[in-house]
């Protein structure tokens, strides 16, 4: 099961997710989250975590597709996630200056959606309110047609936490998690045991069966990540 965990600001706190075995650590970039990141401190998570074999993750809804791609090539993000109204324009843009561009979106916004239909390397979905830490219907997804169009590689994110992640995979069968909110003390601060016992947690739930993780490529500063253990 593919873990990332995001929000980070605190070099310490991504160094911990990374010892814990983390697949993935993230970075937002955008100023009306209250885990808004200065461009000093992404590049200090950055650093902190570039000897470790795990996905650097540049997230973002307010700035332009192509701006963050730069943002996140200059930092040496292996990814950028644009979360949001981007269009598949903005992806192709994006992706033109940074390879792997993730897709974070929502059924409630898209219920029609299809992964890879805006040129993403993953798609991630949320609920309709991202970083609120609200829970959602996962009913809609035990529909086939939907699993179809989704497959089998997409993260599950929105209202997970330590206690509830277990079931969450159950019932949705991801190819991974996405977690900000529920391993947070107050918002913006990340509490490491409830990001130990996320951690754990998800860990204990096996893959969905004939999942294929996206292949792992080396970022702008020569980063290289094996492919996912797990």
């Amino acid at each position: 099961m593919y873990v990332k965990i995001c929000g980070l600001r605190d070099p310490e706190h991504a160094m911990l997710a990374a010892e814990l075995g983390a697949d993935a650590i993230g970075v937002v970039i955008s100023p009306n989250s209250p885990r808004h990141a200065s461009l000093d401190e992404a590049r200090a998570v950055v650093a902190a975590t570039q000897s470790f074999a795990l996905d650097t993750v540049l997230v973002t809804n307010t700035l332009s597709a192509i701006e963050a791609a730069h943002i996140a090539v200059d930092m040496g993000f292996d990814v950028l996630q644009l979360h949001g109204d981007y269009s598949a324009a903005d992806f192709a843009a994006a992706r033109a200056i940074l390879p792997r561009i993730w897709r974070a979106t929502s059924l409630a916004q898209f219920p029609k959606l299809r992964a890879g239909e805006f040129g993403e390397a993953r798609l991630l979905l949320d609920g309709v309110l991202p970083g609120s830490g609200a829970t959602w219907d996962l009913a809609a997804l035990n529909d086939p047609e939907l699993k179809q169009r989704i497959g089998t590689d997409w993260l599950l994110a929105g209202g997970l936490s330590p206690d509830n992640v277990g079931s969450a995979i159950a019932a949705a069968r991801p190819g991974g998690v996405d977690i900000s909110t529920g391993v947070e003390s107050s918002p913006g601060l990340k509490n490491p045991d409830l990001i130990r016992h996320f951690i754990a947690n998800a860990r204990t739930v096996q893959d969905p069966p004939a999942a294929v993780h996206e292949p792992r490529s080396g970022n702008a500063a020569g980063h290289v990540s094996p492919a996912n253990p797990s």
